[in-house]
């Protein structure tokens, strides 16, 4: 039996479901997949498990909502990151949303597996949702359980915070909660389904709303629906906003600067399907998401995207134009049936200026130059087609610049050997390769030299922005598997990790080492499917 308790320090002050229609058949009534017309969610409660343990807690988090230390280890607290007791004051609830998957237009979608609790106040004066991600049926399950496998679970919480401690706009993740309860998934979609531990990921954000929130109503004709979410969602989030366009701007704006963070990074989402979009420029929807370890533009981390690699890393910035495009479409059916569609062309146009511009901007100061010059794109293009010429690590590549000299008169010896442990292969570097990088950073140390900046300042921009420590596939996979034989250390470990990732962490190097041989095929490692 679902039951209820105070949450003493957390207050609840529901927003969405206050201001939007509900699903008129409510959680008292059989939980099964269908059609929701007119509503911007379902209420509906989890599903209990049967016998949660708290894994793990983001403390950053857990602070933000006031949660005490002594509460988060309770098992009070265990029990309702669970679900199987609702905290007095939620209003437990599924979103409606559609949205594009690959392409193509899938109709409706929806929180098939994650249920909100609603929001609360944080303590800062914010609104913060609560989502169990993993926590039971809902009308949009489609035929699936509604479960999330252990796994997936580890991943999408230490991803949400190690993005966050990147700098990078993020959902965030409260709690990692196994459920005692065993889930059977196809991991490859190979036809060898297998019973895993499930889990259960409470994710934190001001909102879930994504692209696919208003692609819904659009597709159905409902403009009504479709223009309370919108006038809700200016109120709401853009209260300096005062039109659907000027909506779009923004959004269109926030996810040019997120997709120029992805890059830097060298993170690659997987999935970037519209429904996987955020209306606030977040990164949402941790699946079968990667990081780039040997630099590959056309690298995908999606088992199911391996022959089209719509997904992959080089093609993020047109894939989010796209999902623009469609989020555009969608809105213009405010605007009857002869819209003005230029000012959402210009903003579509403005995303791709502000995303080149972005793009050069930060690798310049990645890179060590300050400000960008006009000439430094050349030369940031060509660094990208080097790093395709020999299987180099990106993360340590770009890091080890730091290193390089850059005074005149130095010898090969000395700006060749900090960049040489980035290689994943000795063979590789060759006379031809070593003469390539070679001619390069001599361009590059030309550059630096008239910047400006002092060695301090260009080893110190270097290193803020290129990260020595990321969430590595063999790393999460590592952790995953410890977890799974009991262990949950691994996990806590490497979330401590995460939390300083450019910094140099001395006795932890281990964590910023190559990715090994063994992790190339490791399934579950390399690659993941949409099960990950």
């Amino acid at each position: 039996m679902v039951g209820s308790f105070g949450l003493g320090e957390l207050k609840f002050e529901h927003v969405f479901t206050a201001q939007l229609p509900a699903d008129p058949i409510g959680p008292s009534e059989p939980v099964r997949p269908r059609q929701v017309q007119g509503a911007a969610y379902s209420r509906v409660n989890p599903t209990p498990v049967a016998a949660p343990r708290t894994l793990a807690v983001a403390d950053e988090v857990a602070a933000l909502l006031g949660l005490s230390p002594e509460f988060t280890s309770s098992e009070e607290f265990a029990q309702m990151m669970a679900g199987n007791r609702v905290p007095e004051g939620a209003d437990p609830h599924a979103a409606c949303y559609g949205g594009h998957q690959f392409g193509n237009w899938a109709g409706q979608l929806g929180d098939g597996r994650a249920i909100s609790y609603g929001e609360v106040v944080d303590v800062h004066g914010g609104h913060q949702a609560l989502q169990l991600k993993g926590a039971g049926l809902t009308p949009y399950s489609r035929g699936a359980d509604g479960r999330a496998v252990l796994r997936s679970s580890v991943r999408e919480f230490l991803c949400s915070e190690a993005m966050f401690h990147l700098g990078v706009p993020t959902t965030r993740a409260l709690s990692l909660v196994t459920t005692g309860d065993q889930v059977v998934r196809d991991m490859f979609y190979d036809g060898h389904p297998a019973p895993e531990p499930g889990a259960i990921v409470c994710r934190v954000a001001p909102s879930f709303l994504r692209f696919g929130s208003y692609q819904l109503p659009a597709s159905r004709g409902d403009v009504g629906l479709l223009r309370q979410l919108t006038d809700f969602t200016i109120a709401t989030e853009f209260p300096q906003l005062s039109s659907p366009q000027e909506m779009f701007v923004e959004v269109a704006e926030r996810t040019a600067k997120l997709v120029v963070d992805w890059m830097r990074v060298g993170f690659v989402h997987g999935v970037l399907n519209t429904d996987n979009m955020s209306i606030l420029g977040l990164t949402i929807d941790y699946g079968p998401y990667g990081w780039l370890e040997d630099f590959d533009p056309d690298w995908t981390p999606n088992t199911t995207d391996a022959g089209g690699r719509r997904y992959r890393y080089g093609a993020q910035p047109q894939v989010a134009a796209w999902n623009l495009a469609q989020l555009a479409n969608a809105l213009l059916a405010l605007e009857g049936p002869e819209p003005d569609v230029s000012p959402y062309q210009q903003a579509l146009e403005h995303f791709a200026e502000r995303f080149h511009t972005g793009y050069l901007e930060m690798m310049a100061a990645r890179l060590g130059w300050g400000t960008f010059r006009d000439a430094d794109e050349q030369l940031i293009d060509a660094f990208v087609e080097l790093m395709t010429a020999a299987e180099v690590d990106y993360v340590i590549l770009c890091r080890s610049l730091a290193e390089v000299p850059v005074d005149e008169g130095v010898t090969e010896e000395e700006t060749l050997s900090p960049i040489v442990e980035a290689f994943y292969r000795p063979e590789q570097f060759t006379e031809e390769i070593r003469a390539r990088y070679l001619a390069w950073l001599r361009m590059w140390a030309h550059r630096a030299r008239t910047s400006g900046l002092s060695d301090t300042e260009r080893q110190q921009a270097i290193r803020s922005l290129t990260p020595k420590y990321v969430l590595r596939n063999y790393l999460a996979h590592e952790a995953i598997g410890r977890a799974e034989n009991g262990d949950p250390s691994g996990i806590t470990e490497l979330l401590e990790v995460l939390r300083d990732p450019y910094g140099e962490q001395p006795g932890r190097e281990r964590f910023a080492q190559k990715r090994p041989d063994w992790a190339r095929t490791a399934p579950g490692c390399s690659m993941l499917s949409c099960s990950s």
